[in-house]
């Protein structure tokens, strides 16, 4: 008996040494996996990552971009290319809301690459894949982690305005609603505090962050938790009306380098929107993750990728449900 146990024991062991880690997320009605285009279109990363890179080159903002646009439409409805879509008889574009309206960007980007991927393998790659790799790329191509990208997201045939406008955490929300919303998508305070970390590279507008600055509590005073010199410094290209689209470094020690100097900033009451600083201030379990991040540049890759992979599995369609789009802007007729 004890020799049967023993020889079970091997096999098993021998059996997880030869099994691929999966970075695999379970969804229903299918696996979402990194290999997913292996046969079906073998180029299909080779390709994002080639018109990344060239779009990344030519403005270094565009990484932010595509970061942010990917997690504005997994937060609405799931990873599900809804936010691409443009306005049509049927459809209410979630570009118009207001977390998305004059600030996201990229799209441009996105149809190239579609545009690319249409002539290699025509209706093959979805577009909610394609903005869940250039979001990974991104982040490689600024310093930051990598990460295997689980794949087989299909494409929505509608949009949501309201859930946009509701759903997506605003700068000036209060820490325990910015948590709210990231727990309504299966999300925790270790993810809240490690994706925020993304705030590490881009650019935030004036109007983002002007309450802070002027009037941050409606009783006309400024946010005092904001370090001092660097409020009077805002105050020169954000003035109290006007402005509104003057861009600032959301990290101004390493403005295009992903890296951890984000939570440094932090640490030094020097965080740009108040929805970065309310981490430190505002919750015991994320001001202990802020000094982690901040001492340990490691942890923070390490946290962030394992983050972004789980925010890539928030209500993907797969299987039969959804389409995979010839287009990004609009549904197949």
């Amino acid at each position: 008996m004890a020799q049967l146990i023993s020889v079970v024991l091997v096999l098993g062991l021998a059996f997880l040494a030869f099994s691929p880690i999966c970075f695999c997320g379970k969804t229903t009605g299918g696996y979402l996996y990194p290999q997913f285009y292996d046969r079906s279109c073998p180029k299909a990363r080779e390709i994002v990552n080639s018109i990344v890179a060239k779009a990344v080159a030519k403005e270094a903002r565009m990484a932010a971009s595509l970061l942010r646009l990917h997690f504005h439409d997994c937060f609405v409805k799931g990873c599900d290319a809804s936010i691409l879509l443009d306005s049509t008889g049927s459809i209410i574009s979630e570009k118009g809301s207001n977390p998305n309206r004059n600030s996201v960007r990229g799209f441009e980007v996105i149809d190239e690459i579609k545009s690319a991927l249409e002539k290699e393998c025509p209706q093959t790659v979805s577009c909610a894949d394609i903005m869940a790799l250039s979001a990974r790329d991104s982040t490689v191509l600024t310093g930051g982690p990598s990460w295997e990208v689980p794949l087989g997201r299909r494409d929505s045939r509608s949009a949501s305005l309201s859930g946009s406008n509701n759903n997506i955490p605003a700068p000036n929300n209060t820490f325990q609603t910015i948590l709210t919303k990231f727990k309504l998508q299966g999300l925790n305070v270790v993810d809240l505090v490690a994706l925020s970390g993304s705030h590490t590279i881009g650019n935030a507008r004036c109007t983002s962050f002007r309450q802070r600055l002027y009037n941050q509590s409606g009783n006309g005073k400024p946010d005092y938790s904001l370090q001092q010199s660097l409020a009077a410094q805002l105050r020169n290209r954000c003035p109290r009306s006007g402005g509104d689209q003057n861009l600032f470094f959301l990290d101004f020690a390493s403005p295009k380098k992903f890296d951890n100097s984000y939570f440094k900033n932090i640490l030094a009451s020097k965080g740009l929107l108040n929805s970065d600083q309310v981490l430190l201030t505002k919750n015991e379990a994320s001001m202990e993750l802020v000094k982690k991040y901040a001492e340990s540049n490691e942890l923070f890759f390490e946290q962030f990728a394992k983050s972004m992979v789980k925010m890539g599995n928030i209500s993907p369609l797969t299987g039969s449900r959804g389409e995979i789009r010839k287009s990004c802007r609009k549904i197949n007729s």
